[in-house]
C-alpha cells in the first residue's frame, strides 16, 4: 500500500468549555454597554441633581471681633544720635616743658581746674625784665613832667616819655599773661576724654593736648523731613529711647529753617537732662514727638488686606452679615498691633477667614472675644467647624514622602 493510502483522516470535535467562555464574555459586554447607557435611558438622578442645584450654598464661617474707636496720640517718630552739650579740644597756649600733670583721662573736672603746668623759668625772667623797664620808664616820665612844669623841658619830651611808659606797661602785662598761659586749665566742667601729656615733654603753643566733653545735658540731633516740618515746634515735649534701654523726656530746643541741600531734611535738636551722666554721648536713639490726637481702632496686622485696586483696608461684617471692605489709614504702629482710622464707630472686624471671602458675600460670623485669643480652635455659630489650621509636622512629612 502506498503511503497515501495508509494515512488516516483526522477529525476535530468542538470543546464545550470553549463555547461557554465565549457566551460569558458576550454577556459581560452586553451588561457593560447597558450600564453605560442607563444614564440616558433611565434618568433617575435628574430630580436629585436638580434639587442639589436649587439648594443654596451655606455662608462661609468667619470669626469676628467687635471694635470701638479710642483716642490715640499721633506722634512723629525718627532716629537720632545723642551728642554732648559741649565738646572741645584742650590746647596749650604757650610753649614749654611739662612739669606737672594733675588729672588723668576719664576724670570729671570743674571749669577752670588745673590740668597741667609748664615750666615758668623763662617767663618769670621776662616778667622781671619787663617790670624793670616799666620802673625806668615811669621815672623818665615823672622827670620829664617836672622839668616841663619848671619850663626847662618841652612838651615833645613829655609825650615821648609817656609813650615809653605805655610800652613798658604793655610788656609787663604780656609777661604776666605768658606766665598764666603756662597753666593748662579746663575750659568748662566736664569729663576729660583724652589727655596726651607727660611730665618732661616739650609742647608747642597751640598744640592739642586733650579733649573735654560735657554731656550734662545731652543734645539729641535728628533730621526732620520737609513733609513733617510743620508739626515740629520749639518747646514741644519729646520721648527719647536710647539704644542702651534708657528712656528720658526731653524738649525740642532747635529747629533749623534751612534744609540740607542733599537730603532736603531739617536739623532738629532735643535737649535731654542727664545730670547723673549715665547716658553716654554718641549713641543712637529713637525719638517720639507727640503732634496731636485722633480717633482710631486697634487692629491686628493679620486682619489688614488689600483691595483689587491695591488699597489697604479691613473686612468687616455689617448688620446683615454681609462682608464690607473699608479703606484705612495707619495712624500709629505698636509692637502688638496697629491703630488705624477710617472705620465707623462700632464695627465687627473679621479676624479669621478674611482671606476666603470677598466684599458683598454673606458670611456666618462667630463672635470672638479677647479671652478666646488663646484658643487655637474655635467653633463658629450654626455648628460649623472652625477654619482648619495646617499641621506643619504633617505637611513636612508629606513633602518628604513626595
Amino acid at each position: 500500500m502506498s503511503d497515501s493510502e495508509n494515512k488516516e483522516q483526522l477529525s476535530f470535535e468542538d470543546d464545550k468549555g470553549a463555547s461557554r467562555s465565549a457566551w460569558i464574555a458576550a454577556a459581560l459586554v452586553v451588561a457593560i454597554v447597558g450600564w453605560m447607557g442607563s444614564g440616558y435611558i433611565l434618568p433617575s438622578g435628574d430630580e436629585d441633581a436638580g434639587q442639589a442645584e436649587a439648594a443654596p450654598a451655606k455662608p462661609v464661617a468667619v470669626a469676628v471681633e467687635k471694635s470701638t474707636p479710642q483716642q490715640v496720640t499721633i506722634s512723629f517718630q525718627a532716629e537720632g544720635q545723642a551728642q554732648p552739650d559741649r565738646d572741645t579740644s584742650i590746647r596749650a597756649e604757650a610753649s614749654g616743658d611739662v612739669v606737672d600733670v594733675l588729672v588723668m583721662e576719664g576724670e570729671e573736672v570743674e571749669g577752670g581746674a588745673v590740668i597741667a603746668r609748664l615750666s615758668a623759668t623763662g617767663a618769670q625772667a621776662d616778667l622781671a625784665r619787663a617790670r624793670e623797664e616799666f620802673a625806668r620808664a615811669d621815672r623818665e616820665f615823672k622827670n620829664a613832667t617836672e622839668l616841663l612844669n619848671r619850663g626847662v623841658a618841652t612838651a615833645d619830651r613829655v609825650s615821648q616819655a609817656r609813650a615809653t611808659l605805655a610800652a613798658a606797661e604793655a610788656s609787663v602785662t604780656a609777661a604776666q599773661e605768658a606766665i598764666e598761659a603756662l597753666v593748662i586749665t579746663a575750659p568748662f566742667t566736664g569729663r576729660v576724654e583724652e589727655l596726651s601729656l607727660d611730665a618732661g615733654e616739650f609742647i608747642q603753643a597751640g598744640a592739642e593736648v586733650g579733649r573735654i566733653v560735657d554731656n550734662r545735658p545731652l543734645t539729641v540731633a535728628l533730621q526732620v523731613p520737609q513733609q513733617a516740618l510743620g508739626q515740629i515746634k520749639s518747646g514741644q515735649t519729646a520721648t527719647v529711647n536710647f539704644i542702651t534701654g534708657e528712656e528720658r523726656e526731653g524738649t525740642v530746643s532747635f529747629v533749623s529753617t534751612a534744609a540740607n541741600a542733599e537730603t532736603r531734611t531739617f536739623l532738629t535738636k532735643i535737649t535731654v537732662p542727664n545730670e547723673d551722666g549715665a547716658i553716654p554721648a554718641g549713641i543712637s536713639a529713637e525719638i517720639r514727638i507727640p503732634t496731636g490726637s485722633t480717633s482710631a481702632h486697634f487692629v491686628q496686622p493679620s486682619t489688614i488686606s488689600l483691595s483689587p485696586e491695591g488699597r489697604l483696608g479691613v473686612k468687616t461684617v455689617d448688620e446683615n452679615d454681609m462682608v464690607v471692605f473699608t479703606p484705612i489709614r495707619i495712624v500709629r504702629a505698636e509692637i502688638d498691633g496697629l491703630y488705624v482710622s477710617g472705620l465707623s464707630d462700632a464695627v465687627r472686624i473679621i479676624t479669621v477667614g478674611q482671606g476666603f471671602v470677598n466684599e458683598g458675600e454673606e458670611v456666618a460670623p462667630s463672635l470672638r472675644t479677647k479671652a478666646d485669643d488663646g484658643e487655637e480652635n474655635s467653633t463658629p455659630q450654626d455648628g460649623q467647624p472652625a477654619l482648619p489650621i495646617p499641621d506643619s509636622d504633617a505637611a513636612s512629612d508629606e513633602g518628604q514622602r513626595e
